[in-house]
């Protein structure tokens, strides 16, 4: 005789269509679960003080209580639920606002077995990976590897652990440099995810023209150049985290395409015919404003408020405070130890002017300034005459100088070259100031991602046969 399992191991399906009771009960029935059924919000919350129930499948909307006012209940007495919520696809904005008030995951109607089943699995996951509340210790604040402990950044690490405990779909902002990568990789790392893959998509690193093989793959001779089949980064990150950063480069049609596979879980390969069933966790960022993008018709609505579900902003390193001496004393000594010099850290006057700087290009300035100092010195603290002697030029003018679209710029060095040779300067600046993306690089230029693609490209070629 099979034992019989433990009160919280039964499913709480709280659902008011008698219909839509009996496909959900017979579907996780077959596969092997107990589940417990009810019909209005009270019924639902006595059923849980019974049960206590590990797992709820809770319907938006109920007769008698709102299901957000039900869920509430239901965490406040045992914050470990795993509350699933259950929309119809015209309250996925209430749905979003469960996720963010605690809901591990929603289910938007009609979904087949193997998504709800999918659901369930996930949950299950997450219950074994959750620490009991008990175990977590409130001295821990900094979530490695980040460093740093100023307050917004507290507010951050607490934020990436709560969200990681969930499914919610993850919107992190902020300007370029600030480690938006690093707190998508994070939130992997925190969740019952992270024994699966992490895949980063860099959607403004990839012409557009490419992305969709990029994103859900392609099959051989599909299209000229597809000599073999390939994955795609969410097939290769199914059972963990996919991660796309710069989600506001990315083409409206492929949006389209987004938009369906997150409703659906199913991705079709560039020239198949038949979809596939993945199971990802989707994770994006952006240095825009979202909302801007939306505004000017580069972003879809409904794929804005399906993404931002919990949003996490990183603050710019110049409103961290002595963040930014804490992180270059750690990157300075680890750098020193790679590069065999012996520096133990930063004089006071550096520490000053570190703290009083902008950095525009955030951590990534940092470590760029940071390792010319340790190639070009030994040490033993960084003093401010090893700073590259551009360093202080440009802060000043990106934290003093007023902004002046009139104003004439001085030709410098381009007096004398020809207009190919000028053509590429300014290129190549571009590209530069942009941390490679050509796309951002192109919309400054005026000119299209393509014709900057075809311009280097060229240059290529040309540089292999010199």
């Amino acid at each position: 005789m099979k034992p019989q399992a433990p009160a919280s191991d039964t499913i709480l399906l709280i659902e008011d269509t008698p219909s839509l009771q009996m496909i959900y009960k017979a579907a996780l029935t077959r596969a092997d679960y107990t589940v417990e059924t009810c019909g209005t919000g009270n019924e639902g919350l006595a059923a849980f003080r019974r049960l206590k129930s590990n797992v709820v499948l809770l319907d938006l909307m109920l007769p008698d209580r709102a299901g957000l006012e039900v869920m509430r209940e239901i965490l406040a007495s045992a914050p470990q639920t795993c509350v699933i919520v259950i929309t119809a696809n015209g309250s996925i904005n209430k749905a979003v606002e469960m996720m963010r008030a605690g809901a591990h995951e929603f289910l938007v109607k009609p979904f087949d077995d193997q998504r709800l089943l999918a659901a369930i699995e996930n949950a299950r996951k997450a219950l074994h990976h959750r620490p009991p509340a008990a175990h977590i210790d409130p001295n821990v604040q900094v979530l490695p590897p980040f460093i740093g402990h100023s307050p917004n950044m507290l507010a951050v690490y607490d934020k990436i652990r709560s969200v990681a405990r969930s499914m919610a779909t993850v919107f992190i902002t902020g300007e370029s440099g600030t480690g938006k990568e690093l707190c998508a990789e994070a939130v992997h790392q925190e969740s019952a995810r992270s024994g699966g893959p992490f895949v980063a998509l860099n959607c403004g690193a990839i012409p557009v023209d490419l992305l969709e093989s990029e994103v859900f793959g392609h099959l051989r001779g599909s299209f000229t150049g597809a000599i073999s089949d390939k994955l795609g980064a969410a097939a290769a990150a199914d059972g963990g985290t996919l991660f796309l950063d710069e989600i506001c480069e990315m083409d409206l049609n492929l949006q389209t395409k987004l938009l369906r596979f997150l409703q659906t879980s199913t991705i079709t390969p560039v020239g198949a015919t038949k979809p596939r069933k993945i199971n990802v966790r989707i994770i994006c960022a952006t240095n825009r404003s979202p909302l801007e993008e939306v505004r000017q018709g580069r972003f879809r609505e409904d794929l804005y408020y399906r993404l931002h579900v919990v949003p996490i902003h990183l603050p710019p390193l110049r409103d961290r405070g002595d963040d930014v001496n804490e992180i270059a004393e750690n990157l300075v000594v680890q750098m020193a130890r790679e590069e065999g010099h012996n520096f133990t850290g930063l004089s006071q006057r550096v520490r000053e002017l570190f703290r009083g700087l902008p950095w525009p290009g955030n951590v990534r300035q940092l470590i760029n300034v940071l390792r010319n100092v340790v190639v070009l010195n030994e040490g033993p603290m960084v003093a401010p005459e090893m700073l590259p002697p551009d360093l202080m030029v440009t802060m000043t003018r990106t934290k003093d100088a007023p902004e002046d679209d009139d104003a004439r710029p001085a030709l410098g060095d381009l007096a004398g070259r020809t207009l190919a040779q000028i053509e590429r300067i300014v290129i190549d600046d571009a590209l530069s100031r942009h941390n490679g993306s050509v796309p951002k690089a192109a919309r400054e230029l005026d000119v299209s991602a393509s014709t900057l693609y075809r311009k280097l490209d060229a240059w290529s070629k040309a540089e292999q046969k010199l």
